[in-house]
């Protein structure tokens, strides 16, 4: 029972990854294009979508919180896996599969902001030289 819950949360969380990844793939790419151009933007972009999914699956699937279910201590046996347990870990991976992408995101939009304040500041300053 151990493994098709583990089984079920990897494919929950890479899911939720795939499918969050998609969503923002085309808001990345304009933002890409305009910042490293058009020749890295696609490069840059494939790395994003793999970060996106690799986030989103480690942070989904926690392996921590799973070891419950296998290891008894002395004050308590391992807990049982029914059905309330099992929408309880789902529901679990779907939500902290899409935090740690959030999370993911935010940093790369912030960091996007200011290279894009950058480079416009550049472009004026080239443009006044002109």
């Amino acid at each position: 029972m151990f493994y098709a819950l583990l089984g079920a949360t990897l494919l929950v969380a890479l899911v939720t990854s795939l499918i969050t990844a998609k969503f923002f793939d085309g808001a990345v790419g304009k933002i890409l294009s305009r910042i490293v151009g058009d020749e890295l933007a696609d490069a840059w972009r494939r790395y994003l979508r793999f970060a996106v999914i690799v986030v989103g699956v480690s942070g989904g699937v926690r392996l921590w919180e799973l070891e419950k279910y296998v290891t008894a201590t002395r004050e308590s046996a391992a807990l049982e896996l029914n059905g309330m347990r099992w929408t309880l870990e789902l529901y679990r991976t779907l939500i902290e599969t899409l935090q740690s992408i959030a999370w993911m995101m935010l940093l790369f939009f912030l960091c996007s902001m200011i290279a894009y304040v950058i480079v416009r500041a550049i472009e004026l300053k080239h443009d006044r030289k002109e």
